[in-house]
């Protein structure tokens, strides 16, 4: 007769869900610099970039700059793919919280600007359209206000790291 393991206290693993993200996010520093958050709904993420004066690009309209943009959605690409190349190893606590494998290094990320970044909050979610052992590629899409009215959508093109850097 087989003896059935009790689940973890659903505690613990919120717990080292979040710990896991917070290294994640630790882990890029530019996130830090443009006060990047995320907040975390089961495995879905999303990305947060909160306004400050010093992301206006164009005072005359006013706008976020295009750079801020770009760089916001990358992140929201880089984060959202490691999450979910992580997320099985997270339920199972396989992932050593003393330190997270590498994260995927971008090949190459169009942007489209699709309207003007508005002197407010933005958002953004990352879609995995592909991930295999070596390269994945993710669509990113930002909005303010109304999610059905993005201000820029990205497609992102990624390496991943060797299975030998997973190891630690």
């Amino acid at each position: 007769m087989k003896t059935r393991l009790s689940p973890e206290p659903v505690q613990v693993i919120k717990k080292r869900r979040d710990e896991a993200l917070r290294q994640l996010v630790a882990a890029i520093p530019y996130i830090n610099f443009l006060g990047v958050e995320f907040d975390r709904r089961g495995d879905e993420l999303t990305a947060i970039l909160p306004f400050k004066e010093s992301l206006i690009g164009d005072a005359s309209v006013p706008a976020l700059h295009g750079g801020a943009t770009a760089a916001f959605m990358e992140i929201t690409a880089i984060v959202g793919l490691s999450w979910s190349t992580l997320w099985p190893d997270f339920e199972t606590g396989k992932v050593a919280l003393d330190g997270l494998p590498p994260t995927p290094k971008t090949i190459d990320i169009t942007m489209d600007y699709l309207r003007p970044g508005l002197p407010r909050d933005a958002y953004a979610r990352a879609k995995i359209t592909r991930s295999g052992r070596r390269y994945a590629s993710v669509f990113v899409e930002a909005w303010q206000d109304n999610r059905l009215r993005p201000i820029a959508q990205a497609t992102g093109h990624f390496l991943m790291p060797e299975p030998a850097d997973l190891a630690g």
